[in-house]
């Protein structure tokens, strides 16, 4: 069985935080960095259900929350 992973796309704003403010920021959380058409990803240690994708994503916008970033996610196996 493959590993749930929950899929981010950052928009930066030129009004808000730098770049290498948000990645430390998601990295802190458990994110790593990846290239292609997403920015992020975070792998789940175990099945994640829709309650624990949104609870991720609830901690995601309280720790940007003044960075003026517009955030993307998407989660799959």
């Amino acid at each position: 069985m493959l590993a749930m992973r929950t899929f981010v796309v950052v928009t930066f704003s030129s009004e808000g935080g730098s770049a290498s403010q948000v990645v430390n920021r998601l990295i802190d959380m458990g994110f790593e960095t990846m290239l292609g058409s997403h920015d992020f990803v975070y792998n789940w240690e175990r099945d994640a259900n829709p309650e624990n994708v949104i609870e991720l994503v609830d901690k995601v916008q309280k720790k940007l929350h003044g960075m003026n970033v517009l955030l993307q996610f998407a989660t799959s196996q």
